[in-house]
């Protein structure tokens, strides 16, 4: 009898629990979608402003030069809060207003390197976003919650 009302228990705890869990992880694969769907946004955006570069069309760099601003401060750019990443996020918004006002002033030079510095902030910035993903997955795994220099 008592490990009737054992399982029983159990079996309740589970329906009720089970809800939950799965709301937030239709919540989670929600915020994964919006982060897709805005580091898709940002690939085209920078791939615009390549193209531009390449063929001298400044209102090209300009146009998708302001749209990536404008994605760098929607809420779900912030996939971490970890100082470093502001940091990287903060360089992106300087990078994008370096490039602007280039292209604005018909500096391709100017701009081109402006690119290459907004590339290599991005290329940086993911490293460290998987950096610390990683460390946390590993981190729930083991219980040892130490994070890479730089990244906590």
């Amino acid at each position: 009898m008592k490990k009737f009302i054992v399982v029983l228990a159990l079996v309740l705890v589970g329906v009720v629990m089970l809800p939950r869990l799965l709301g937030q992880t239709k919540e989670a694969d929600k915020e994964k979608d919006k982060v897709a769907n805005l580091m898709k946004r940002k690939l085209d955006r920078a791939q615009k402003v390549l193209d531009g570069i390449a063929t001298r069309d400044y209102d090209k760099i300009i146009k998708n030069a302001e749209d990536l601003s404008d994605i760098s401060k929607e809420a779900s750019w912030r996939v971490l809060k970890t100082p470093t990443y502001e940091v990287f996020s903060g360089e992106f918004q300087r990078n994008t207003a370096t490039l602007i006002k280039s292209a604005k002033d018909k500096n391709l030079d100017a701009a081109t390197l402006a690119y290459v510095n907004l590339t290599l902030t991005c290329v940086k910035c993911h490293n460290h976003v998987r950096e610390v993903r990683m460390v946390r997955s590993e981190s729930r795994a083991t219980g040892n919650w130490s994070f890479p220099r730089g990244g906590s």
